[in-house]
C-alpha cells in the first residue's frame, strides 16, 4: 500500500502497536505524527525509525490542555491530515470489589475522554475522505472476570466511533474500529506475567499470541483505498480468541 504524501496522527505510538504502525506507515510513504506521554519513550521511538518522516509530540491524551498541544502542532504544518489513529490507552485490572476510583478514572481519561476529544478536535483538519481509525479490543465484547473497567471503556470507545461514522459520512470520512486480542507488546509484559502468557496463547485458534506488526497492517489496509466502502465496522484480529476461547 501506498500512502506517499499522506499525513498520518498515531497517539501512543512510542511502543508496541502505535509503534509498530508508525513504522509501516512510514515505510509507505506518509508523513507521521506519533505522541506520547514520557520524553525518553519518544526519543528512544524517534532513534528507532530514524526517518526525517517522523514527528514526536510530547502529549498525553488524558489531557485535554496536551490534546491541544497535539492539535497546534499538526496545524503547524498547514496541511490537512488523512489518517488519524486513536491508539492510546491503558488498561489496569482487579474484580469490581477491588477497583479503586483512580483505576477507574485514569482509564476513562485515556481510553474514552482522549479519544473522543482528540478526534473531536481533528475534524476541522481531516480531509474530506480521510480515516480515523480507533484500537479498541476485544474485551469490549468479551466478559472476563477482572476487567470491569476495561472493558467499559473499550466498549464505550466502540460506540463513539460507530456513531462517529454516521456524522463523519457525509465528507466521506471513514471511522473504523480494530479490535486485537491477545498481542505480545510491552503493554501486555507489564501486566501478564511471562509464566501466564502461554495460557493466552492457547486460547487462540492460532495457538499463539500476535505481533504488533499484523495490527499495524490491519491499521494500514482500513486506512488504504482498499478498505474504501468499509465504514462503522470493527475489525476484530484477535487469532481465532473470541471464537476458539468461548467455544
Amino acid at each position: 500500500m501506498n500512502f506517499t504524501g499522506k499525513n498520518v496522527v498515531i497517539t501512543g505510538g512510542t511502543t508496541g502497536i502505535g509503534l509498530a504502525t508508525a513504522k509501516a506507515f512510514i515505510n509507505a510513504g506518509a508523513q507521521v505524527w506519533i505522541t506520547g506521554r514520557k520524553a525518553d519513550n519518544l526519543k528512544a521511538a524517534s532513534e528507532e525509525i530514524n526517518s526525517d518522516k517522523l514527528k514526536t509530540v510530547l502529549s498525553d491524551t488524558s489531557k485535554l490542555t496536551d490534546i491541544e498541544v497535539l492539535q497546534n502542532e499538526f496545524a503547524k504544518s498547514g496541511q490537512k491530515l488523512d489518517v488519524l489513529f486513536l491508539n492510546a490507552g491503558i488498561a489496569t485490572f482487579a474484580p469490581i470489589e477491588h477497583a479503586t476510583e483512580a483505576d477507574f478514572d485514569a482509564q476513562f481519561n485515556t481510553n474514552v475522554k482522549g479519544p473522543y476529544f482528540t478526534l473531536q478536535k481533528f475534524i476541522p483538519y481531516l480531509a474530506d475522505g480521510a480515516s480515523v481509525i480507533f484500537t479498541s479490543s476485544i474485551v469490549a465484547t468479551a466478559s472476563n472476570a477482572g476487567t470491569s473497567v476495561y472493558s467499559s471503556t473499550k466498549s464505550a470507545l466502540n460506540k463513539v466511533a460507530k456513531i462517529a461514522a454516521n456524522e463523519l459520512a457525509e465528507r466521506k470520512i471513514r471511522v473504523n474500529i480494530v479490535s486485537p486480542g491477545p498481542i505480545l507488546t510491552p503493554g501486555f509484559e507489564g501486566v501478564v506475567p511471562a509464566e501466564a502468557r502461554p495460557n493466552f496463547a492457547a486460547l487462540t485458534a492460532l495457538n499463539r499470541l500476535g505481533h504488533a506488526d499484523e495490527i499495524a497492517k490491519t491499521v494500514l489496509f482500513l486506512a488504504s483505498d482498499a478498505a474504501s466502502y468499509i465504514t462503522g465496522t470493527e475489525i476484530v484480529a484477535d487469532g481465532g480468541y473470541l471464537t476458539y476461547a468461548m467455544k
